[in-house]
This record gives C-alpha cells, structure tokens and sequence, in this order.
C-alpha cells in the first residue's frame, strides 16, 4: 500500500452509503452470533448508523467529518473535533481490506504530531472489548475512565508527560 497518497475530504450527501458500508464493517464480529437474518441484520445495522450519524453531527457540529482517501479510493472515515486543549478523535474506521497495512498508524501518528505542535493531546474513546484497544496502549494512548461499555483513552500532550 502506498501510504504516501492519503488524502482526506470532507464527507458529503453522496458518500452516505459508503459510510454506511464502514459502520457496518465495523460491527460484522459482533453481529456474527446474533441468529438473525442478512436481511434483520442489514436493518439493524442501517438503523444503527443513521443514528449514530445524526448523533455525531448533533453533539458535534463543529467537528471534521472526514473521508480517507487513498488515491482516489475511499478506504475509511475519520471524524475528528478539537475539545480545548485537546484533539479528540470521535471516530476512526477503515474498510476491512485497507486495515493492518499501516494506514491507520500513519493517520494517527500524523494527528499526535499535529496535536504535539499545538502542545496538547489527544484522545478517543474506545469500546472496552475492542481489540484495537491494544493499538491506541502502543500508540501511547492510557485509559483514564470507563464510561459505560466505552474506555476513554489519552495520549497527553509531551510537556504533560515530562511532568510525570
């Protein structure tokens, strides 16, 4: 994979369904057990992303709601919101063909790096069972709270870890 074409755009109207077959992605392991139909699964899941979505953006409105595209490829979404002195990733996904190939590494390095020259940190929060949480501990990220099912995880700014 060639790391050096990605890009990011805004989402749009049109990017809808493939944001959806992100969300959805995202969710096939959990939904595997659950004795379902495709076809209830798939309504599930559409139900799901719809409000999630407009969850985002209503408790959000001045967040980047952002495509990753590699080339002209759309391979995942990246919805990102400063919070203070705080850069807080609301959601990062890739398709499932596009992941463990470095990609998310290189976009989250990059957004510590941003976050690191405005001197201040960066955090998401994490579902408690997702394995992923594993890759934000080797990215330097630390749980702080649970909330819930979720993990809040920061990576403090490096003048906040010097104090330590």
């Amino acid at each position: 994979m060639n790391l050096d074409s990605l890009t990011f755009r805004p989402i749009t109207p049109e990017d809808m369904p493939f944001l959806y077959r992100v969300y959805a992605s995202t969710r096939t392991e959990e939904l595997a057990p659950v004795p379902w139909t495709e076809q209830a699964k798939a309504a599930f899941l559409a139900s799901q992303f719809s409000a999630q979505h407009n969850y985002y953006h209503q408790q959000f409105p001045d967040a980047l709601y952002l495509v990753i595209m590699q080339g002209e490829t759309p391979v995942g979404r990246l919805y990102r919101e400063w919070r203070g002195e705080n850069l807080h990733i609301l959601d990062i996904a890739l398709l499932p063909e596009y992941r463990n190939h470095g990609i998310g590494t290189q976009i989250m390095q990059n957004l510590i790096s941003e976050a690191a020259a405005k001197n201040c940190g960066v955090s998401i929060f994490v579902e408690v069972n997702n394995p992923a949480r594993r890759w934000y501990d080797r990215l330097g990220f630390r749980e702080v709270r649970l909330e819930g099912i979720y993990c809040y995880m920061e990576r403090p700014s490096i003048s906040t870890r010097l104090e330590y």
